[in-house]
């Protein structure tokens, strides 16, 4: 009884394994405290960039 509970239990592990490499998560991803600073100081001058361009084409 215990071989077959074994060779059982692998073969759920694997196909377990298998299922889970063929369905991701919708869940975003983690982003550290560190990135996220360094985001934030980007987004900044891409957007006064940005700003720029908008008052250029304005005039």
């Amino acid at each position: 009884m215990n071989r077959k509970k074994k060779i059982n239990q692998t073969l759920k592990s694997k196909a377990k394994k298998a299922n889970k490499k063929l369905h991701s998560s919708n869940k975003p991803q983690y982003i550290s405290k560190a990135q996220r600073v360094l985001i934030e100081q980007q987004e900044p001058s891409s957007s006064d960039a940005e700003t720029v361009v908008a008052i250029a084409e304005l005039d």
